[in-house]
């Protein structure tokens, strides 16, 4: 593990995923934006670079976790980028959650230069980040997948090599659009149970139960109820991909009528001021006030 790894984008994802591999002794330089936010990352082990160019140009590969596709393009292509520094040899990670347009017009501009490139959004939020167990959906060069294994192990607790450049993004918006539908269909459920006089934690413990408990109702529901929401998946970023995955759904003339008005209510509950909230804020915009 003596090859330095880069990393770029220190957010909620890209912080707890930068801590894991420092932990677990491999040697970071990481790039942020606000450069503040490497502090930490500092402390505890890790060069800092001034430049996403900087940090390709020290290291064999670079992972990015950005927070869209536009921050995704701009850490790339603009002054001071990645395309500077990357050559043959060098490798570069995307792992941010981005549609399959952005991932391949960056995978071009790398395959341009020599470099390899490797798409591998995550499923997963804060608390699988932090402990390693996120869901790692790879696409792109075989080989860079395989030499980035040992770090992608420490992150997460499955990798999918998913074949080519697209497919990792586009199997990332599939995942994020089900689970923004089932938000939205939990949200109204917690709100027709608390207006018909129901006790909205019972209908967390029957839920629980039946053949529709799953992880992130147990997570979620507790803390809906509390109207605590502490963001651990920004309710702005889920938006975004329930855009892009109904843009998806144009591209291949699927009819996904659930996911448009999952989208709707997030969209109400961004104009609602709730865009920086955890993405189970959406509960708010359908109407959910625990009495």
């Amino acid at each position: 593990m003596e090859e330095e790894i880069g990393f770029l984008g220190l957010g909620i994802m890209g912080k707890a995923m930068s801590m894991n591999l420092l932990r677990h002794g491999f040697k970071l330089t990481v790039w942020n934006r606000s450069l503040s936010k490497c502090d930490e990352l500092r402390e505890h082990g890790a060069s800092v670079a001034e430049t996403p160019a900087a940090v390709v140009k020290k290291c064999k590969y670079t992972i990015a976790m950005l927070s869209d596709p536009s921050a995704a393009l701009s850490v790339v292509f603009d002054k001071d980028g990645v395309l500077e520094q990357i050559c043959s040899g060098k490798g570069y990670i995307d792992m941010s959650t981005v549609d399959a347009d952005t991932s391949t017009k960056i995978s071009e501009a790398i395959t341009s230069k020599g470099g390899h490139f490797l798409e591998a959004p995550v499923s997963g939020s804060k608390k699988p980040a932090e402990d390693g167990q996120l869901i790692i959906l790879a696409a792109g060069v075989k080989s860079l997948y395989e030499e980035a294994l040992p770090a992608f192990d420490v992150m997460g607790k499955k990798s999918f090599f998913l074949g080519e450049v697209g497919n990792g993004a586009r199997m990332k918006l599939v995942v994020n659009m089900i689970m923004g539908s089932m938000m939205n269909a939990f949200s109204e459920g917690l709100v027709l149970a608390d207006k018909s006089g129901l006790d909205p934690q019972t209908l967390l413990n029957v839920l629980e139960l039946g053949a529709v408990g799953n992880p992130m109702f147990k997570l979620k529901g507790p803390t809906m109820i509390q109207k605590n929401y502490s963001p651990v998946f920004p309710l702005k970023h889920q938006q975004k991909d329930m855009r892009l995955a109904l843009a998806l759904g144009d591209e291949n003339a699927v009819s996904m009528p659930v996911a448009a008005a999952a989208n709707e209510a997030f969209k109400k509950a961004r104009g609602m001021g709730l865009g920086d909230l955890d993405f189970s804020a959406v509960c708010e915009a359908v109407g959910f006030r625990p009495s």
